[in-house]
């Protein structure tokens, strides 16, 4: 485990004192086929250093050549962001010296990037709406990965040594940058959730990424400072970088909310700096001091022409975008006739998507809703994990719930099998099958089962056939725990009553 010896405030009393600042730099790879400069295919979980060219090397005289798809993704999300599409914008060179970057530089944008100045409206789960204005979303490259060997942290502190897989290296990244963000009071860690799960959502609306966060599809870089109470001038900021869940980036902002005010709290500074999130102690700790942009010393890349867009291509790429989200959200609720306060759960569970393709895979939504508001999510939460993580499909709900209308199988039984599927033992009919654990329909095994349990209960039978019909209840539990609860109970009670006598 992690170990962190740095001190915190109540969040209560951190925000008696002081109001946050946020900002947020929401880094979505692109699924294109190709990297963002070269011919190398982008895709996830190869081998190692499978998936590179000399470019994506950065060899020496090796030329790059823009990935075209990437530049009209860049374009949709700015349209889709109210952004400004510049008519002209550049390529530059960040540098900096890490053993993942194998050029020595990144190739993004800096003051000229292909989309600004735009405006999403967020709705908090009290359906509070609060607007985020986006500076920029820029275009580059992806750095490669590292893995830091031994130690107990993973981290590169304490390693024995380090690993790079340059597969990434030069996978297309759209950066998205909020102007600073005030106002949010208490509600900042869950405003910093919402806006994350907004991004995704749109980036996974139009199509242009996975948005897969446990596979850094989608990655937050959160900023946070305080200003005391009263005043309006920002303090210094920290930057907890690469937080890949929306979970952690309710709890990072939170984290470092209560870091910041126990600092300032006993006189301290707050040092500019990136921060390490950490789940298992869910909390942040110091990574590097947190460079300005003069220290990249940004220059034009000499070996990119300029982006050139016009209005044509603009206007023609504006009408492909898909129906906004929005508009998606109210027809969908609609669609399915859930109340305001169903639909707003099953958008802050993020299963808004799931449900609507288990719907169009033939679920009702009734059901869909109930599968993945209720036992999926449980799952999730006692496991500490995402629900796109289980590997649940809508296909999976679909069946579970064919098997029940069929009567293969009951409620109880389901959610066994659907545990048995998220273990990995195949399908759910699979499973019923592989383990024996089909509804016991045969009358007569029933009829033995209910006979041994009137036995065993006289007292009961009496109390039925005497008219207290409601008691038979108690006759059903000893044979549903034969059974191994896979008799069913509505049958089970005709059978009872029949043999008692006795109208239900």
């Amino acid at each position: 485990m992690t170990q962190t010896t740095e001190e915190i405030l109540s969040f209560d009393e951190a925000m008696e004192k002081y109001d946050p600042v946020l900002g947020f730099e929401v880094h979505v790879e692109l699924n294109t086929k190709t990297k963002m400069f070269d011919a190398a295919p982008n895709i996830f979980g190869d081998e190692p250093n499978t998936a590179i060219t000399p470019v994506s090397l950065g060899l020496p005289g090796v030329l790059p050549v823009v990935n075209r798809v990437a530049v009209e993704s860049a374009i949709k999300l700015g349209l889709a962001l109210g952004c400004t599409i510049r008519p002209v914008s550049h390529f530059a060179r960040k540098n900096y010296f890490y053993p993942d970057t194998p050029k020595n530089f990144q190739t993004s944008q800096y003051d000229e990037p292909i989309a600004e100045n735009g405006s999403i409206d967020i709705e908090l789960e009290d359906g509070t709406v609060f607007t985020v204005e986006i500076e920029r979303a820029h275009m580059e490259e992806d750095a490669g990965k590292l893995t830091h060997m031994g130690g107990s942290t993973g981290r590169i502190h304490g390693a024995d040594f380090s690993l790079v897989d340059y597969n990434r290296a030069g996978v297309p990244l759209i950066e998205i940058v909020t102007k600073p963000i005030v106002g949010a009071g208490d509600r900042a860690p869950e405003l910093a959730r919402v806006y994350v799960a907004a991004i995704r959502e749109i980036v996974k609306n139009l199509g242009i990424s996975d948005a897969r966060m446990e596979h850094g599809n989608v990655r937050c870089d959160a900023n946070v400072s305080l200003m005391p109470k009263g005043t309006t001038t920002f303090g210094t900021r920290s930057e907890t970088k690469n937080v890949n869940s929306l979970r952690a980036v309710e709890r990072a902002v939170r984290f470092e909310i209560q870091r910041h005010a126990a600092v300032l709290e006993a006189g301290g500074a707050i040092v500019q700096e990136t921060r390490h999130w950490h789940e298992d102690t869910r909390s942040t700790t110091s990574g590097r001091p947190k460079s300005d942009a003069d220290d990249y010393r940004y220059f034009p890349e000499p070996d990119l022409v300029p982006v050139v867009t016009d209005h044509e291509w603009i206007e023609r790429l504006r009408a492909e975008l898909p129906e906004p989200p929005a508009e998606r959200r109210k027809r969908l609720q609609a669609d399915w006739g859930y109340s305001d306060q169903e639909f707003r759960d099953v958008v802050n569970a993020g299963v808004m998507d799931e449900i609507e393709q288990t719907v169009a895979a033939g679920a009702g939504p009734a059901a869909a809703r109930k599968w993945w508001m209720g036992e999926i999510a449980r799952i999730a939460k006692q496991r500490e994990t995402e629900i796109a993580e289980l590997g649940v499909t809508p296909q999976t709900v679909v069946e579970l719930n064919g098997l029940i209308d069929e009567g293969k199988i009951n409620d109880k039984l389901a959610k066994k099998v659907l545990q048995h599927v998220i273990e990995g033992e195949g399908t759910p009919a699979e499973v019923v099958e592989q383990r024996g654990m089909a509804v016991v329909s045969d009358d007569s095994v029933l009829s033995s089962a209910i006979d041994d349990a009137m036995a065993q209960m006289p007292d009961v039978v009496e109390k039925v056939k005497g008219g207290k019909v409601q008691a038979v209840g108690a006759l059903i539990g000893p044979v549903m725990k034969a059974t191994r609860g896979q008799a069913d109970a509505g049958r089970v009670r005709e059978l009872i009553l029949e043999k008692l006598g006795v109208q239900g």
